[in-house]
């Protein structure tokens, strides 16, 4: 009885930590009541087999003292937020591309209420972000959630000591990866806007009387929003994508 107390707590801490943090469960949105039902059920899911692998690792748990057992839910929150830390940087690039393609258009001053999240945010990485949640969950992308759960537990069992190095590379890479991949998906883009701008400038020198600026506006928020439909498709392959940089940047 005391193994399958002390795994399930050890398990429970691992998975609310990431939990916290990784998109769609995370959203301030979800209710509480669900977050915590969700949680203890997973809970119990995986600390069925938890048990013989504490006994065997710490021996007779009753002999484990109350500071051991903080710095063992220490090191299982420190290895779940790290998880959900990598999650939440590769979820990012879609949302980063936007604010790209926002700031070339003109609109890095326009700002919205995200229900879901609370915060203030900017409407065209916000509208590209649900778009893409909403492939990702049709294409039972939160099973994925599962899986790195899984392979968490079987790459560091519970109780073992995280690598203080390799969560900090995972993460490290992620963040690389977020910024990488969000320029590659805004590079079209911003190739169009450069070459409204070389158009614009041309312009201005044939027709002085021109107000470049007055023009540019519309048309640069025309341009976004017609780049942002042809762009549509490329968040759709995307969501494969995703599945692969996950089995790349996990620290498992």
């Amino acid at each position: 009885m005391p193994e399958k107390l002390l795994g399930f707590v050890m398990v429970l801490t691992r998975i609310s930590a990431f939990f916290l943090l990784v998109p769609v469960f995370g959203w301030k949105a979800i209710p509480v009541s669900i977050k915590v039902a969700v949680i203890i059920l997973l809970a119990i899911f995986f600390s069925s087999n938890t048990a013989l692998a504490i006994s065997s690792r710490f021996g007779h748990p009753g002999q484990v003292s109350f500071a051991e057992v903080i710095l063992l839910m220490a090191n299982e929150a420190t290895y779940g937020l790290a998880l959900g830390l990598v999650v939440v940087l590769i979820f990012s690039v879609v949302k980063f591309s936007g604010k790209i393609v926002e700031n070339q258009m003109g609109l890095s001053m326009a700002q919205i209420f995200d229900p879901l999240t609370n915060e203030e945010t900017q409407p065209m990485g916000s509208l590209l972000e649900m778009i893409f949640i909403i492939l990702f969950l049709s294409a039972n992308g939160h099973h994925l959630f599962l899986l790195i759960i899984s392979r968490s537990f079987e790459v560091f069992p519970v109780g073992s000591i995280p690598t203080i190095s390799v969560l900090a590379s995972g993460v490290t890479k992620a963040g690389s990866a977020m910024f990488i991949a969000g320029l590659r998906l805004a590079a079209p883009m911003l190739a169009a806007f450069l070459l409204l701008l070389i158009v614009l400038a041309i312009l201005a020198r044939i027709v002085p009387e021109m107000d470049i600026l007055f023009t540019s506006l519309p048309l640069r928020v025309g341009l976004g929003l017609i780049m942002a439909a042809i762009f549509l498709p490329f968040v759709s392959g995307f969501v494969s994508e995703f599945a692969d940089w996950m089995g790349k940047l996990l620290p498992l």
